[in-house]
C-alpha cells in the first residue's frame, strides 16, 4: 500500500479548535514537521480538512 509524506507548511495559531486537533492526528506538531501516513479515505479526509496549511507528496 502507498504511503502519504504530510508536511505542515503554514502556522496552526490562529486555526480552529478542530483543524489543530486533525493535524495533531496526522502527527504534525510544528511548522515544517513531516509525517508519513497510509494512503486511505480516514488518511485523505484528515488532509482535505487542513488542506491550506499542509503540503502532500506520495511517498
Amino acid at each position: 500500500m502507498a504511503n502519504l509524506k504530510v508536511e505542515l507548511v503554514k502556522s496552526l495559531n490562529s486555526c480552529r479548535e478542530d483543524q489543530v486537533a486533525t493535524a495533531r492526528s496526522l502527527g504534525l506538531r510544528k511548522i515544517n514537521s513531516v509525517s508519513e501516513q497510509p494512503d486511505n479515505e480516514a488518511t485523505r479526509g484528515k488532509v482535505a480538512k487542513i488542506s491550506h496549511l499542509v503540503k502532500v507528496e506520495k511517498a
